[in-house]
């Protein structure tokens, strides 16, 4: 891949822009035409550029350049869309049209265009008009232009004689700015409530996100002096919220204009604390440019908060007390702000009717359960996400499709879930409906019994009705950015999941993209066999101080039932064992269960954090794998947090991926082993010690371990002082090539120690090889008898049966064969083999060596006979091991691609 970034520049040359194709092409059916209405190009103020090969790893390089240059631009709105449609592009110019991809990124005030080119501009659409359509969306491939249809704002297709480029462009959306407003005088009683001391803490923020200033305030709210703080980036303290696909990020905040919202701050003591945070963009008299930042505790937000603002239009009315409160609402959060507009409107609907608290919920998309999305006046536990049943129960006050009015919630324990335990006695909830179709309830409490009668219920009724369809928009466009980050989560998971076939690192993956992406905390269990126990295999949280603390609390618990049902289950148990043994410890550090209380003060700090860390929602996803449960996925949240329904089903795709690619890793783990262990069984343990002759044996198995090679080799006493060695070839791998490899290996021993000579033993072998009918195998073997000689020498009979020929090398120098060529085994069924006799001096080597080193090549070149014939005569005054040492590396050394063949290399030298 090449690449380039040129920052700042004019627009490129402009290219046909009507869409049609050269009058020379040939129409594609397999693609629509489409006009090209954009409007002018806009000034381009950067632009990177990369060239990818048409192999199947460019396509996840070109999806992360993408994604790395868009972030590095500050497009983080438009990073997942551009990453989907660039993959399906470049996919078809590297996969499909099997030519180099041309990728080119232009950036420009209000958005960004990319372009793919491959050099197969035959491969054209269609002519406008052309009666063609665009194919099934289902289909496997060709979906490039249909999703550059449904995402982009812009797209076309430009040729040129050699190239075909198809872009699309993304405009940036429109933030909304902060405004000002004032509000009237109110009671003391109707103030907000905040601490007698409120604490402003002011940060600035320098151009680079690093902290410049940190005011006493901001020392006292969260633990840290000034000189630790003064110079880190403000993300390493920043516990931002992020689900994929939606919000925006703390870098991205921080380069705003305005942004207020909440998020957290971690303390010097470890724990979060809840912020409200102002911020402005500002620049000094030297145009440098900061960011300032004022936060509150959460609960203190009024302080900062800015009111809605009322419409200037309206400000003739607002004596008017007739003037619905909903008036001045609607129409101020953005139209896309979605928990803006649900927490205005808990806010607004608890103010109309003067209650202490209100809540709204979302219907999930089967309506049978609603899920918490603002809340106000509420304890802490009542969380967002947290899902409540349509149908509390019986008659229409425990429908939420119904208005219903409660007078007192003790007369009807249970009419609300979401109430109990909150103190809250009278409520009054309304449905949100949209063209007759469940969307929420919107629902407003009151201490105090008999509260609320029909006339608020149909006060609320009408705020609701008028809010419903601004929500229901907000909650489909939120929906719509969820499905498609999740799209691009999904599609680089799969990248990375399918890019390994090792167990643990499966594993490792499949936690490391659930957290914190997904959930705060995960544990892996796997299932050996059908008649295994679930076993724990890893555990992750985002905190990594407290990975061991949840790994023993859930050593220590039984593991979940796999039930092969699909979808999220809730898991109590790791909750339930986690406030068991914090209470335990508190007891304990009291003296109240006999202990002694500084034993167990140091200890319940982890324990504590523990319980927080899995205190809130445990789900536990079936990890299926050809119609097998292989582990579960287990998916945790902290203390009083739950899961959203689109963060489950999200999670439930990446399990389906997640349970094939473990599962592939376990069967290739099972093969590789048994490959191993077949191998090993067909070459000998150990060789033994030939008095005064040195002998080494090196072995080296092409790929992976995946298949069990052809080559083998032996050296065993045969009798009176004499050994038979042997090093032989079979054609081809897998159990027939090991079939063969295991027959000759053995008869050779056999036949050997039978006293039988070398040609009688081959031939034998030859018929041995012959009956095995079509497992057998052409075999080229290197078979010899030595006998050590009185006078230092050594006696060698060689018979050489289509092998690679044995070289001497003496000791002056010279290399010469040390056998003549045969007939290989198993062609023929008559064989007339003879045997050589060589002789040894002391100081010469006997080289042998299969065709995986002689038919070492690089390109057209190959290392052949004489090549190693010459590595061979550098190796004089060697011994038996270096010989065999410099021979590897040479062969290793002459190529730079990995091997394609075993070798194996044996060598002896007379002493």
């Amino acid at each position: 891949m090449t690449t380039g970034l040129i920052p700042g520049g004019q627009p490129p040359e402009p290219r046909p822009t009507d869409g049609l194709p050269h009058p020379r092409s040939r129409p594609d059916d397999r693609v629509a035409q489409h006009v090209d209405d954009r409007p002018r190009s806009p000034v381009i103020t950067a632009r990177a550029a990369a060239s990818f090969e048409p192999v199947g790893r460019s396509v996840a390089t070109a999806r992360a350049f993408v994604r790395d240059t868009l972030q590095g631009w500050g497009f983080a709105d438009v990073v997942d869309d551009a990453v989907v449609l660039t993959s399906e592009l470049v996919t078809n110019a590297v996969v499909h049209a099997g030519t180099h991809a041309d990728l080119l990124c232009l950036r420009s005030d209000d958005g960004v265009r990319i372009e793919v080119s491959d050099r197969y501009p035959e491969r054209e659409v269609p002519l406008q008009g052309s009666p063609v359509t665009m194919g099934s969306p289902d289909r496997e491939g060709g979906r490039g232009l249909q999703l550059c249809a449904a995402l982009a704002g812009h797209w076309g297709v430009d040729y040129t004689p050699t190239h075909k480029t198809v872009w699309f462009r993304l405009d940036l959306p429109e933030r909304p700015v902060g405004t000002r407003a004032a509000g009237p005088a109110l009671p003391a009683h109707l103030l907000p409530l905040a601490d007698a001391r409120v604490r402003v803490a002011v940060v600035q923020i320098d151009r680079t996100g690093a902290i410049s200033a940190w005011n006493e305030d901001a020392e006292e709210l969260f633990g840290y002096p000034a000189d630790q703080v003064v110079g880190k980036p403000l993300t390493d303290l920043a516990a931002w919220p992020h689900t994929p696909g939606t919000g925006t990020g703390i870098a991205e905040a921080l380069q705003l204009s305005r942004w207020e919202g909440s998020y957290g701050i971690r303390c010097a003591d470890g724990r979060v604390t809840p912020v409200y945070a102002s911020h402005l963009r500002v620049r000094d008299t030297d145009g440098e440019p900061s960011t300032v930042c004022l936060l509150v505790r959460d609960h203190e937000r009024a302080v900062l908060q800015t009111p809605s603002r009322v419409p200037s239009s309206d400000t003739s009315s607002q004596g008017d007390q007739n003037t619905d409160p909903f008036e001045v609402f609607i129409g101020s959060p953005a139209p896309d702000d979605l928990d803006g507009l649900l927490q205005r409107t808990v806010e607004r609907a608890r103010d109309m009717l003067d209650g202490d608290s209100a809540f709204l919920l979302l219907a999930t998309d089967d309506e049978t359960e609603l899920e918490v999305r603002a809340s106000t006046g509420l304890p802490s536990a009542r969380q967002r996400f947290a899902r409540v049943p349509v149908e509390a129960g019986p008659g229409r006050y425990g429908s939420a499709r119904m208005p219903a009015v409660h007078e007192d919630l003790l007369a009807v324990p249970g009419a609300v879930p979401l109430l109990n335990g909150t103190g809250m006695r009278a409520v009054v909830t309304v449905p949100l409906k949209v063209e007759g179709r469940l969307t929420g309830s919107l629902g407003v409490a009151a201490e105090a019994p008999g509260r609320y009668s029909n006339e608020e219920a149909l006060r609320l009724q009408f705020a609701a009705d008028r809010i419903a369809l601004a929500v229901e928009s907000a909650r489909l466009g939120e929906l719509e950015r969820l499905r498609r980050g999740s799209l691009s989560f999904l599609v680089e998971a799969s990248d990375l999941l399918a890019g390994t076939l090792d167990r643990d690192q499966t594993l490792a993956l499949m936690a490391q993209m659930t957290v914190p992406t997904l959930a705060t905390w995960c544990a892996v269990y796997t299932i050996a066999d059908q008649a295994s126990e679930p076993d724990l295999s890893y555990v992750l949280h985002e905190d990594e101080e407290l990975i061991d603390g949840i790994k023993s609390l859930l050593s220590k618990i039984a593991p979940p039932d796999p039930v092969p049902t699909p979808g999220a289950r809730v898991w109590a148990a790791p909750s339930e064992a986690a406030h068991d043994a914090a209470l335990r410890s508190s007891m304990r550090s009291l003296g109240l269960s006999g202990g002694s209380a500084h034993r167990t003060a140091s200890g319940i700090g982890p324990t504590l954090a523990t319980a927080s860390a899995v205190g809130g929602e445990t789900v536990v996803l079936p990890l299926v794998a050809r119609n097998r449960v292989i582990g579960m996925l287990t998916l945790g949240k902290p203390t009083d947090e739950h899961f959203r329904q689109e963060i489950l089903e999200l999670a439930e795709d990446l399990s389906r991926r997640a349970a094939l690619a473990l599962d592939n890793a376990r069967l290739y783990s099972e093969r590789t082993a048994i490959s191993q262990a077949l191998q090993r069984s067909l070459l000998p343990p150990e060789l033994p010690e030939v008095q005064g002759v040195e002998v080494e044996v090196i072995y080296r198995a092409a790929g992976e371990g995946n298949e069990v090679g052809g080559d083998f080799y032996d050296l065993f006493p045969i009798s009176d002082g004499a050994y038979g060695f042997a090093i032989g070839d079979v054609c081809g791998t897998g159990p027939n090539a090991a079939a063969v490899t295991g027959l000759a290996r053995h008869a050779l021993r056999l036949l050997a120690r039978e006293g039988l000579s070398g040609p009688a033993v081959l031939e034998r072998l030859n018929s041995a090889i012959l009956d095995e009918g079509a497992r057998s195998r052409f075999l080229t073997l290197l078979y010899g008898e030595m006998r050590p000689q009185e006078d230092g020498s050594a006696e060698l009979k060689v018979v050489c049966a289509g092998h690679p020929l044995p070289l001497r090398l003496r000791q002056d120098g010279t290399v010469e064969p040390a056998a003549e060529p045969q007939p290989l085994l198993g062609v023929m069924e008559d064989l007339e083999l003879y045997e050589e006799t060589v002789t040894l001096d002391p100081g010469d080597v006997l080289l042998c060596v299969t065709d995986g080193v002689t038919e070492r090549r690089e390109g057209t070149r190959m290392l052949g006979d004489d090549g190693l014939a010459d590595v061979l005569t550098t190796c004089t005054g060697l011994t038996a091991g270096a010989v065999a040492a410099r021979v590897m590396r040479a062969v290793e050394r002459f190529a730079s691609d990995a091997p394609s063949d075993d070798m194996a290399i044996l060598a002896m030298r007379v002493a």
